[in-house]
């Protein structure tokens, strides 16, 4: 399951849906409305989020397993630093391993002080980097502190992410060069919107493991896109969200379109967001869909 789709991210056009587990005890919803656009059959794999902005939702890693089950579908379970310690992060790998969940993005995650559970803290215990490494134990057979397992985990297959604009590109590259040093196979850019700029984080990227040796060489960029269809999304991203930066022109067009009407919004919207799509597929085919579950929105993006 997991090397058919690492094959298509080292060869082939790489397509991945976002999928945000929700505060609720179960993912029937979201099953039912991935079904309800076919859209297991139109993508390589998902991603389960992981307690997005530090608010509280399903378990990504149960949710991961629950749709892999479902589907037959390679899932990547987002694990964050925030919520766990070495020992947590740790404990949560080789449970995962026994049910076969072992794509995982390693995110540092949002700040606690975001959360909507009252007087939470962080823990923190380092950055992503940590999981990064941790998983590279794992896959030697040994857990962090080097104390082999009796019996090795099955192979973990580590993500990460970086942000897709900056003003200096050099801090960008530093960043992929250690994640790719430390065994990232795929690395999910923020959203972008304008090949320039893809162009350039591409540019960095390459540049980023051109000194790395091995299978490491064999690292991907995967370019994050979220379809903006409306005026108010585009300004809370361009003002709100650092690595993220959003054309003029995609504001300015969505701008007019919201004087017309609702309905134009999303038609300038979504034509802006197919272009950039159909662009980035045609020179560089790895491609990680957020939508934050529109799953009408997704498809119509990729159908």
């Amino acid at each position: 399951m997991f090397e058919t789709l690492l094959q298509k991210l080292q060869e082939d056009y790489y397509l991945t849906l976002e999928t945000t587990p929700q505060h609720e005890p179960s993912m029937h919803n979201i099953i039912e409305r991935i079904k309800k656009f076919k859209l297991q059959n139109k993508v390589d794999g998902f991603s389960c989020t992981d307690n997005p902005l530090a608010k509280l939702r399903y378990n990504a890693l149960f949710a991961s397993l629950k749709l892999q089950q479902e589907f037959k579908k390679p899932v990547i379970a987002t694990m964050t630093m925030r919520d766990r310690n070495k020992i947590a992060l740790q404990s949560d790998l080789l449970g995962a391993s026994d049910f076969d969940v072992r794509a995982i993005l390693a995110l540092t995650g949002d700040p606690a002080k975001m959360s909507d559970q009252p007087n939470t803290k962080g823990v923190f215990e380092a950055n992503s980097i940590m999981l990064l490494k941790i998983i590279k134990s794992f896959n030697y057979g040994m857990d962090y502190s080097g104390h082999p397992f009796k019996i090795e985990p099955k192979q973990i297959f580590p993500f990460s992410v970086v942000n897709s604009y900056a003003k200096s590109f050099t801090s960008l590259e530093k960043k992929m060069h250690n994640k790719i040093q430390n065994g990232s196979l795929g690395i999910i850019s923020q959203p972008v919107f304008d090949i320039e700029n893809a162009e350039k984080l591409l540019e960095s990227f390459n540049r980023a493991k051109e000194d790395v040796e091995g299978d490491k060489k064999k690292a991907q960029l995967i370019f994050g896109l979220f379809p903006i269809t409306k005026l108010r999304t585009a300004l809370f991203l361009s003002a709100q969200v650092p690595g993220i930066h959003v054309p003029q022109m995609w504001i300015d067009k969505l701008e007019v379109a919201h004087k017309i009407s609702e309905e134009e919004e999303y038609k300038v919207g979504m034509e802006l967001s197919q272009d950039v799509y159909k662009k980035i597929r045609k020179f560089h085919p790895k491609v990680h869909l957020m939508t934050a579950n529109r799953f009408d929105v997704a498809n119509e993006i990729i159908s």
